[in-house]
């Protein structure tokens, strides 16, 4: 398939970093959002992160201004017609998710591949929503888009070969190392992991085993990680792992092992969401 214009609903921090490496890559970008002050920020926050790589000498100001000018802000979703794949970047809620998809089905070419970003909701059900399930696909970045390398392409039930083959291909081509996800599943492969060593940590704190400073710094030194499990929650933010945590214990509750613990449900009750609020498990107002 032939990928030349690349739509992002969406324009927040996944969405704008998506509208960027597609536009990097060379892609012509509709970025859309409800309104248009989103957009607007959306495009702004390009412009910043690329004025940065100018500074840094990693591109030429020609080559930046050749980048903000294959990105098109829009507030309408028509707009996405001429994509011949559109990439979803809203809330996490399946009805919305699935009213985009509807949208999107009626508007965009009959051949265009529609995919989610979402983190751990269901393709299939997500596809329901279109008379195209086989073009329905999942494409899990992660933040900040432009410098994390990982995507995974998540096929649905209904998800055909060629689709899975060209997002994996777009990936590659947008810079990034994909990985494909082969059955639908909650949290798909990076936020399973991550939610387990959450909670493993959490309970070896809660247990009064290790202090959380020292779980941290057993993953770091120990395991090689970059950030500690602690470090990592504030970072994406505690009310978001417990909301996954709580969705992983819906989704299969066989496995008791995702029942978020009580600490963690304390935490949100309290506001204490981590960087964003300025404490979590740390105290970042210091």
């Amino acid at each position: 398939m032939d990928i030349k214009t690349v739509g992002v609903v969406g324009a927040g921090t996944m969405g704008n970093g998506i509208a960027q490496v597609a536009a990097t890559a060379g892609y012509n970008v509709i970025m859309s959002d409800i309104e248009d002050r989103f957009v607007q920020s959306g495009i702004k926050n390009v412009d910043k992160f690329l004025a940065k790589s100018v500074e840094k000498g990693k591109m030429s100001g020609d080559e930046k201004n050749a980048i903000m000018g294959r990105i098109k802000g829009t507030t309408k979703i028509e707009d996405m017609k001429d994509a011949d794949v559109v990439v979803e970047v809203v809330l996490e809620k399946m009805d919305l998710k699935k009213q985009i998809f509807k949208q999107l089905d009626e508007i965009t070419k009959k051949d265009a591949i529609l995919a989610t970003n979402t983190s751990s909701m269901s393709i299939t059900e997500i596809a329901t929503a279109t008379a195209r399930p086989d073009r329905v696909v999942g494409m899990h970045f992660f933040n900040p888009v432009p410098l994390m390398k990982l995507v995974e392409v998540i096929r649905g039930l209904r998800t055909g070969d060629e689709t899975v083959a060209t997002t994996m291909e777009l990936s590659k081509k947008l810079g990034k190392e994909p990985v494909e996800v082969k059955v639908d599943v909650p949290g798909f492969l990076a936020n399973r992991l991550m939610i387990a060593v959450a909670i493993e940590a959490i309970k070896l704190y809660e247990q009064g085993i290790a202090s959380k400073e020292d779980v941290d710094k057993a993953a770091k030194l120990g395991l090689n990680y970059p950030m500690g499990p602690f470090e990592l929650m504030d970072l994406t933010g505690i009310d978001i792992n417990y909301h996954v945590m709580d969705y992983f214990h819906q989704e299969l509750p066989k496995e008791l092992k995702w029942d978020p613990p009580l600490t963690i449900k304390n935490m949100v009750k309290a506001g204490l969401l981590g960087r964003k609020t300025g404490a979590g498990w740390y105290n970042y107002n210091k």
